[in-house]
């Protein structure tokens, strides 16, 4: 938790920072424009004309405007429980209406504590930074360092970019993981300091791991090859002395709970068991291999891939044959393995063949019948000759 560390080493740290604020204090005064003064809200402010002589009678304005004479006392003007409405410019001229001086009144809150938080990368780097807890509404500047040992060797928190409430601790020492991190605020009204006690090894938390793929693996259908890369706040060089541990979770999309796999120094893992013909989720994670009280990561994005599929095969039909008894005609279809354009235009032509070969029989059919039907019409017609004949001759052998 953010605050004062009673020890006494803690308190030599605040005795070192505090040696810096009047100096800065300085620094933020002659930074602005000249004539300027602070003065706390809610507070009693008063001000000075330097260019009144003697005690003599002055007269003040603001923003303009005569201020009553009663604020008035000696050439100086107090204001009581002041306000943001007070802020502003403030004039004193002599009797005459001439101007002695010109004041800019700010008014604001002292420093206050900072809430701060810290992370850690690697085992070369360590981060902080810290927001306000209270606006102060005053230029604000910040004094940053760690110690260890107890505060005994003092070292500065580099920021690096003017403006940006961060620092950086490069190449902490490796004897030891506790660190006290001191952000001191600030302004023209005084100066604070926030001592934070840190373990850099709970705080290590690598980035996740990059260039994160999942591929399918050749005649395997239960198989994925997952890869990737170690994260980039995990240099290389660093990799041989401080290896890192990988975790790789999966599922079927669809199913709530997640499969795990661990490996060590890899970068590549083999799932063996993933469900045939399903869409997984796959997602890895990093830790520092050698501290097992470290923080692992934040997981990957979300890749999705398939477990290699059998292709499937066109099927082939065997040569049919469309034998006609009367013509002995046969018309031998066969499909290959062609182009889905070819066969389309094979099965035209069978489906043309069978088209002719059904009209042939029609054709035949009808020849049968009519054959059959004159037949049997001229069988009718010798039987009535025959019938005829008999009746004449059986006719001339009766005698008259």
């Amino acid at each position: 938790m953010p605050g004062l560390v009673s020890c006494l080493g803690d308190l030599i740290v605040t005795g070192i920072i505090i040696l810096f604020s009047d100096h800065v204090q300085s620094e933020i005064w002659t930074n602005e424009v000249s004539d300027v003064q602070f003065g706390g809200l809610g507070s009693r402010v008063t001000l000075t004309c330097g260019g009144a002589h003697g005690g003599s009678p002055v007269e003040w304005r603001f923003n303009g405007s005569s201020v009553p004479p009663w604020q008035t006392h000696k050439g100086s003007l107090t204001l009581l429980n002041t306000t943001h409405s007070m802020e502003g410019n403030y004039s004193c001229h002599d009797e005459r209406g001439t101007l002695l001086q010109s004041i800019k009144l700010r008014l604001g809150h002292p420093p206050n504590f900072v809430r701060v938080s810290c992370r850690v990368p690697n085992h070369m780097k360590i981060y902080c930074s810290w927001v306000q807890t209270k606006t102060t509404h005053l230029p604000t500047l910040y004094r940053t360092s760690y110690s260890v040992n107890k505060g005994r060797e003092v070292e500065p928190c580099e920021q690096e970019h003017i403006g940006v409430n961060e620092c950086m601790i490069s190449n902490p020492p490796f004897w030891t993981s506790k660190f006290l991190v001191n952000i001191t605020e600030i302004n023209p009204l005084g100066s604070n300091s926030t001592i934070l006690q840190i373990d850099a090894h709970e705080l290590l938390k690598p980035y996740p791991p990059e260039d994160f793929r999942v591929l399918q693996v050749e005649g395997q259908p239960t198989q994925l090859l997952v890869q990737w890369s170690c994260p980039s706040s995990w240099p290389a060089e660093i990799l041989s002395a401080f290896p890192l541990t990988f975790s790789l979770r999966y599922r079927p999309i669809g199913s709530n709970y997640w499969s795990t796999l661990e490996t060590e120094d890899n970068t590549s893992l083999k799932i063996m068991d993933a469900l045939v013909g399903h869409l997984h989720q796959i997602q890895i994670r990093a830790q520092d291999a050698l501290i097992n009280h470290s923080q692992w990561s934040e997981w990957s994005h979300v890749v999705e891939a398939q477990p290699w599929i059998e292709p499937l095969e066109e099927p082939t039909e065997e040569p049919m044959d469309f034998s006609f008894p009367f013509f002995n005609l046969s018309f031998p279809v066969r499909t290959t393995d062609k182009s889905p354009d070819s066969s389309f235009h094979q099965n035209g032509s069978l489906g043309l063949l069978i088209l002719l070969g059904l009209f042939a029989a029609v054709m035949v059919s009808v020849l049968l019948t009519v054959i059959t039907l004159l037949r049997v019409r001229q069988r009718k017609q010798d039987n009535v000759k025959k019938q005829e004949l008999a009746s004449m001759v059986k006719m001339k052998s009766i005698p008259i």
